[in-house]
């Protein structure tokens, strides 16, 4: 079972950035697909972006061009930086498979923008 731990988050300013971390026990994580997902009060789970095990990305509408997605599989985490955030970036980001079914959630870090 692969356990995932989502850090990095906190309260920023709109126009700020923040670096998301992933961890994820398991030598198979390399071998996946990951993505970041987020959570808003009263909203469903959506995608932010998704990288395959080669590297290549794919991002939300809603934040490309502000966020980038990477991974660094010999040390099982994978990062988010996300930069010029806007006050609806707020919600709780988890980790995860992507493009498959999903592993167990962690319990996602907050990230909060407002001046």
């Amino acid at each position: 079972q692969v356990q995932l731990v989502e850090s990095g988050g906190g309260l920023v300013q709109p126009g700020g950035s923040l670096r998301l971390s992933c961890a994820a026990s398991g030598s198979i994580f390399s071998s996946y697909a990951m993505g970041w997902y987020r959570q808003a009060p009263g909203k469903q789970r959506e995608s932010v972006a998704r990288i395959t095990s080669g590297g290549s990305t794919v991002y939300a509408d809603s934040v490309q061009g502000r966020f980038t997605i990477s991974r660094d599989s010999a040390k099982n985490m994978m990062y988010l930086q996300m930069n010029s955030l806007k006050p609806e970036d707020t919600a709780v980001y988890y980790c995860n498979r992507a493009w498959s079914v999903p592993w167990a959630w962690g319990q996602g870090t907050q990230v909060t923008v407002s001046s």
